[in-house]
């Protein structure tokens, strides 16, 4: 979806004219501000072209989950509730930002839906939680591993790269495995979570390219010469 966008935004401004030749005779500050005028005129044509989507329908997370205030201007948890003594965490990530492809599209900008679902479950007076790491999809989710990390705040917990992260999930016994599984769905943590937070993470991503777009074009236009007479 995005790369649809900015795909048609970019069609309309072809870099590829900027060439050598065009400002062999120019002076370094004509060429500074043309090329600053050209970025400032990009950079506002795809803000105006990606404020104009329009946002999915509201979708409400499943009744036992409540959305962690300040959520979409962070990279921590997104999702919350309690299973008996316990405090379970959601966090969502784009499976395309774990393993891009080769970077060509074939056309079907829905091949995103597909994500990587990270549940943290903590119990009170422990120092450390139980830390699943899924691939939810629309009509299903499945164990990646399983491991027990330190507890950690906010984005933490996914930037944890000195924990033993466990055995390769498939190489478990199958009675385990679907032991595990069973384990997350009585706490809720199952498909039924797609709708939300696939239209959770659009307006997330949303919002933070359209910040992006217009605090990279205020900071370059910030103290620009004047224009000579």
């Amino acid at each position: 979806m995005w790369k649809r966008v900015l795909r048609e935004a970019t069609a309309r401004q072809p870099w590829s004219t900027i060439t050598s030749k065009r400002w062999s005779s120019t002076s370094p500050t004509s060429i500074s501000a043309a090329v600053d005028t050209l970025l400032l005129r990009s950079l506002k044509e795809h803000y105006l072209e990606v404020s104009k989507m329009n946002p999915p329908p509201k979708v409400n997370p499943p009744p036992a989950f409540s959305i962690i205030k300040g959520a979409l201007d962070g990279n921590g948890p997104v999702l919350i509730r309690t299973y008996g003594n316990e405090e379970i965490k959601l966090s969502i990530m784009r499976m395309a930002y774990i393993a891009p492809g080769d970077g060509e599209s074939d056309g079907n900008d829905e091949d995103v839906n597909q994500f990587f679902l990270h549940v943290d479950v903590s119990k009170p007076g422990q120092d450390k939680s139980l830390h699943f790491l899924c691939g939810l999809y629309t009509d299903a989710l499945g164990i990646h591993s399983v491991s027990l990390r330190p507890k950690l705040d906010g984005a933490d917990f996914l930037e944890d790269t000195t924990t033993y992260s466990g055995p390769h999930f498939v190489e478990l016994d199958e009675r385990m495995r679907d032991a595990f599984h069973r384990f997350i769905e009585e706490r809720g943590v199952n498909e039924n979570l797609f709708d939300f937070l696939q239209a959770w993470l659009y307006v997330k991503e949303h919002r933070g390219l359209t910040r992006w777009f217009k605090t990279v074009g205020t900071y370059i236009n910030e103290n620009r010469p004047a224009k000579s007479s």
